[in-house]
């Protein structure tokens, strides 16, 4: 199922599988960060909500930046609560994704929300996209930031 997938991550994956002559995946996972203020993504399998971690907004020189920017995902990675959570969220993905696929689930939708959807649930999507995307495995990983410019188009008008 190709429908959810963005021009250029369909182009990725033909020539991945065709060009590269990698092995197709049967299950896509999406990691998507969102702004629970817009709402939760209407596909999500699963939802988490990072509101209770470290929240950058209360600091000055790092509420404009966004969770892509170093020191943003500095600020909310180093703490100890941070660290665990990623590391209970990674454990229990992994344990997930194998019986979604024996199960014959084509798509996977994991949502992780903050507020606003440009600090916090940035940072942690981007953990968790790198920890599931670094060795080839039966499914494919995706990520996407749905809310990340929101408020810079609301305070612009």
């Amino acid at each position: 199922n190709t429908s959810r997938m963005l021009t250029r991550e369909l182009k990725k994956e033909i020539i991945r599988i065709f060009v590269d002559d990698k092995e197709f995946h049967s299950l896509m996972v999406s990691v998507v960060s969102f702004g629970f203020k817009y709402g939760i993504p209407s596909d999500a399998d699963l939802v988490f909500d990072v509101r209770f971690l470290p929240n950058p907004d209360y600091i000055d020189e790092l509420r404009p930046q966004r969770g892509n920017d170093k020191p943003v995902r500095d600020y909310v990675m180093n703490n100890d609560i941070s660290k665990e959570f990623l590391k209970k969220l990674v454990d229990m993905v992994e344990f997930l994704i194998p019986n979604y696929v024996a199960e014959g689930k084509n798509q996977l939708v994991i949502a992780i929300g903050c507020t606003g959807g440009k600090h916090r649930s940035v940072t942690l999507a981007n953990e968790l996209y790198e920890r599931l995307s670094v060795a080839e495995k039966e499914y494919g990983v995706r990520k996407e930031h749905r809310d990340i410019e929101k408020d810079a188009i609301t305070k612009a008008k």
